[in-house]
């Protein structure tokens, strides 16, 4: 995802319709701004979208997902 013309991303496996999130990251300058979230919430969206599951393995999108339980359920 782009944002201020920087880049946040995950490193991530898929097997079949799981999705480990290995690690999610965000430019220093966009750290504390929400850009991580946002990102997550794509993600998220994107995994209802196609019907998969996600398995956070990043501590950042373990403690996103158990802090947003509505917008995940479903997808983990």
């Amino acid at each position: 995802m782009a944002e201020a013309g920087q880049i946040v991303f995950a490193d991530y496996r898929r097997d079949g319709r799981v999705i480990y999130i290995d690690h999610v990251e965000a430019p220093p300058a966009l750290r504390g701004s929400g850009a991580s979230g946002r990102f997550m919430e794509g993600l998220v969206e994107a995994a209802r979208a196609q019907g998969a599951t996600l398995v956070p393995i990043c501590s950042y999108a373990v403690h996103w997902l158990a802090r947003h339980p509505n917008e995940a359920r479903g997808v983990v």
